[in-house]
């Protein structure tokens, strides 16, 4: 198993919590981190792992942003650079083929909040803070949250928040619909778990499906969107699953699915 400085993980009932653990600097993403973050995501396994839940370490920040130490003295290329890194493993957990859900227990400003965004469901404790609040260093944000967030929230809100760095507390951001759920800071993994277990209970490659289906019909137009869904449902009935799915269903049993 590989050894990671800022990451930890445990598994239980191919549910995996992955914890960001960088608590002198409120978990602040630099360079390491992201590589770890990136390389921990290409070992992961599915047949292990059907939901992943991401959180912080600590009671205070889910991620506080990217370390601004690192970013000081960088200049255009090296600032490329750096952003590229982020954007490309905030993609990658964006194109899992499995769920993922960031449990936000408190700060999730900057990168913090880019790396929500790229999460499937997201779900916050009643300390959680949102924001992209990079116009007040200089820079914008470059993790892809002019991409995202504008989807999440629209595109008025996330102008707001992006010009002015406004930050929002959980209740907002449920309002907004940036997070599907609020609870106490105690409950937050309990909930976080509560759904994962709901979703292990389905079909893995139907849930495959979904995702990319979602992902990717968001920005098609309607004709070529529904022609998408289409083939990725014909592609259910070549599986495995779908036939004890069903069989299950017409037999009143709980299904026994096995990812094939």
């Amino acid at each position: 198993m590989l050894e990671y400085n800022y990451l930890k993980f445990f598994t239980v009932n191919q549910v995996t919590t992955l914890t960001i653990s960088a608590p002198r600097t409120l978990n602040a993403l630099d360079s390491i981190i992201l590589r770890e973050l990136d390389s921990y995501l290409d070992n992961l396994n599915f047949d292990e792992t059907r939901v992943l839940v991401i959180t912080g370490d600590g009671e205070k920040s889910f991620i506080a942003g990217a370390n601004i130490s690192e970013m000081q003295n960088l200049n255009e290329e090296e600032g490329f650079n750096f952003g590229k890194l982020g954007a490309a493993v905030f993609r990658k957990i964006e194109t899992l083929p499995i769920p993922v859900i960031a449990a936000v227990n408190g700060f999730a400003l900057g990168g913090g909040c880019e790396l929500a965004l790229a999460c499937d469901i997201r779900i916050a404790s009643v300390r959680a803070k949102f924001g992209q609040p990079e116009v007040g260093l200089g820079i914008i944000p470059g993790f892809s949250g002019t991409v995202r967030l504008a989807k999440a929230v629209g595109l008025s809100l996330a102008k707001e928040m992006i010009f002015t760095g406004k930050v929002i507390n959980a209740e907002e951001a449920l309002r907004v619909g940036l997070v599907s759920q609020v609870c106490e800071q105690d409950a937050l993994l309990l909930k976080a778990y509560e759904i994962a277990d709901k979703i292990v209970l389905n079909a893995p490659i139907a849930i495959k499906y979904a995702k990319e289906c979602i992902n990717n019909c968001y920005d098609m137009d309607a004709e070529n969107a529904i022609l998408f869904e289409n083939k990725l449902f014909g592609k259910c009935f070549a599986t495995e699953d779908q036939k004890e799915g069903m069989t299950a269903f017409l037999a009143k049993r709980k299904p026994e699915f096995k990812n094939k």
